[in-house]
């Protein structure tokens, strides 16, 4: 795969963006190496963004863009599980950060794997968090942030899983450009996924799943 697609949403060239990856995708090209180029591309705009040179309408065009990829990925992708769902996923990006790059593939990949996702959307208050873990008796719960002040929520948020007696049953994945696994320590969570493969796979070892 050329670096096309890469550089197109890296500069933000929607409209090309959407044809070189509908190309690719057309021609045979393995639907997870346009999500690895996606993913590499989001990574390049999150730097950007952590150090002042991309700002949050950039981030917003990024997003749109990502949007129309990930609708034209489902369709190539195939789901790899039977007729029953493997476990159920909650997904967000937490509350104070309004970013959904990322999150969206990841949302799209763990469907795609047989996962039952709810997706909450971003900037989500921690006790609507709470509340779906418990009411959907999630297995995992993915949490996803670009900004570094995020990492704050993502630690309340987990304080309060295991606040309402639920962190014994739920394991805690996160995810963002500026994840390391010191922030999954300072958090409190179980693991980040490094990109949506890595977060899949996770979510596949977590449920008993793993092939």
């Amino acid at each position: 795969m050329s670096g096309g697609l890469k550089e197109a949403v890296i500069e933000l060239r929607e409209e090309d963006a959407l044809r070189i990856a509908g190309e690719e995708l057309q021609g045979g090209t393995d639907p997870l190496e346009v999500v690895a180029a996606c993913r590499e591309a989001m990574d390049v705009i999150g730097r950007r963004f952590a150090d002042g040179e991309a700002f949050i309408p950039e981030l917003i065009m990024a997003g749109e863009i990502m949007t129309g990829i990930t609708a034209m990925l489902k369709p190539y992708l195939k789901a790899d599980s039977g007729g029953d769902k493997l476990g159920t996923v909650v997904m967000c990006t937490v509350q104070g950060d309004i970013h959904d790059i990322g999150k969206d593939i990841v949302v799209t990949m763990l469907d795609i794997a047989g996962f039952n996702v709810i997706d909450l959307g971003v900037d989500v208050p921690v006790a609507k968090v709470v509340e779906t873990v418990r009411e959907n008796k999630a297995q995992v719960l993915g949490l996803s942030g670009l900004l570094t002040v995020a990492f704050d929520s993502m630690r309340t948020t987990v304080a309060a899983v295991a606040e309402a007696g639920l962190r014994d049953d739920v394991k805690i994945m996160l995810g963002g450009a500026p994840v390391t696994d010191a922030v999954v320590e300072y958090a409190g969570a179980d693991a980040w996924g490094k990109d949506a493969v890595a977060a899949v796979e996770l979510a596949k070892s977590w449920v008993g799943g793993a092939s």
